[in-house]
């Protein structure tokens, strides 16, 4: 679950690669023309591979001899690492397919957090209050922009599951804050929702008053209102979204068209993929 090092022509290439399998681009089954990728991005055949290892590493592809690397069924992908998530929001633009893996991680997060700010009620040290109110007072710092709003998010809910003192528990974070992070960046870069300090502050109480019973019932106040603050951001641009959509489809549709007859313009695949 450690996150991938972005750095270098290497991380370049995982994350090119990752981006294209995760958006289609590259199909499941796919069989990858590694000459033709190594000539298109420009890297060693040698640096080729290694990015291929990270992906393989996250299920994403595998080789076989006589049929080469390929695109393994996205059932196979690890979907809760870190990056993989990451990679699914990458690109700055919210899409249906976005939408769909951030209420599923809500509804994850419906699951895990409820649970586990009852332990952090009960097991709570003079530390995880400090941090709590620190990132409850980040929080509170309005007009410093969406990118300071999303950190003291993310040390909020990351000092929560610190606060429980499970080391699985405290692993989650790698899950929650990927798709926590990208929902905070659409909802604090829109004039939309709710101000978050109140529902955080009531969580906070009820932590610090190790009453199990009422943190639980904040963090689902809270997460309530983490899913009206998506649909009213959502809400408010889903119209100039589906047009957008619809034109993309469109221009798609005939992209797809041109590159058939051309047998190019997409990412190289061998022709005997099955």
């Amino acid at each position: 679950m450690t996150p991938y090092a972005r750095r270098g022509v290497h991380g370049q290439t995982v994350e090119t690669l990752a981006r294209r399998v995760l958006s289609g681009e590259i199909p499941e089954g796919a069989t990858l023309d590694l000459p033709a990728l190594q000539s298109e991005l420009d890297v060693s055949l040698t640096a080729l591979r290694e990015s291929l290892k990270v992906l393989a590493a996250k299920g994403m592809v595998d080789a076989r001899q006589k049929r080469g690397t390929f695109v393994r069924p996205r059932a196979d992908w690890n979907l809760l690492d870190a990056d993989v998530l990451r990679w699914q929001f990458a690109g700055g633009t919210t899409t249906g397919t976005d939408l769909g893996l951030l209420r599923n991680l809500g509804e994850v997060r419906g699951i895990i957090e409820p649970a586990a700010v009852r332990l952090a009620a009960l097991r709570r040290t003079d530390d995880d209050l400090a941090a709590l109110d620190d990132a409850l007072a980040a929080m509170g710092q309005h007009g410093l922009g969406a990118a300071h709003a999303v950190q003291a998010d993310l040390a909020f809910h990351r000092a929560l599951l610190a606060a429980t003192h499970n080391e699985l528990l405290e692993r989650m974070e790698m899950v929650i804050e990927s798709g926590l992070a990208h929902r905070d960046e659409i909802v604090h870069s829109s004039p939309h929702g709710e101000d978050p300090v109140p529902s955080h502050s009531a969580v906070l109480a009820a932590v610090r008053d190790q009453d199990p019973d009422a943190a639980e019932a904040a963090m689902r106040a809270l997460l309530e209102q983490a899913v009206r603050d998506l649909d009213l951001v959502h809400g408010s641009g889903e119209s100039e979204d589906a047009h957008h959509a619809g034109t993309a489809d469109d221009a798609g549709t005939d992209r797809g068209t041109d590159d058939a007859a051309a047998g190019s313009g997409g990412t190289p695949i061998r022709e005997d993929t099955p």
